[in-house]
């Protein structure tokens, strides 16, 4: 990268944002706000495709002017497509964990690196439970 850091409009967080993984929901993003998310750990793997729900977790980034500030929840990803904020199961929250943690790690070497921007966390967010 030049001496001079490339500013992050929105098209450019996108594409950025998108190469980090799978958990970006681009259709949920606007200017300044990006969705994340991780289905982490099937509730029943037995149920057919359409009938699973999962434990994760997700992210609102929203920008804050001179960085962006991370807000983390987990829960259940229900059959209806909608996160609930739950106590996750003792069994899965390593899991959860986990990918939190590792994208968590991505997120921020990648604004560092692409944008020379700090990720700080909300106050109220959910971190590595």
């Amino acid at each position: 990268m030049s001496d001079t850091t490339k500013s992050p409009t929105h098209y450019r967080l996108l594409t950025i944002l998108r190469a980090i993984g799978p958990y970006l929901r681009e259709s949920q993003c606007t200017e300044g706000s990006y969705l994340f998310d991780c289905l982490s750990v099937c509730v029943d793997d037995k149920k057919s495709p359409e009938q699973r729900e999962f434990w994760g977790w997700w992210l609102e980034l929203v920008d804050e002017g001179c960085g962006y500030q991370a807000r983390y929840r987990s829960g259940l990803y229900d059959i209806s497509g909608d996160w609930k904020e739950k106590k996750l199961p003792k069994k899965v929250v390593e899991d959860v964990n986990r990918t939190q943690e590792a994208f968590h790690t991505k997120l921020v070497e990648t604004m560092q690196k692409e944008f020379a921007l700090a990720i700080e966390m909300h106050e109220e967010s959910v971190e590595f439970v």
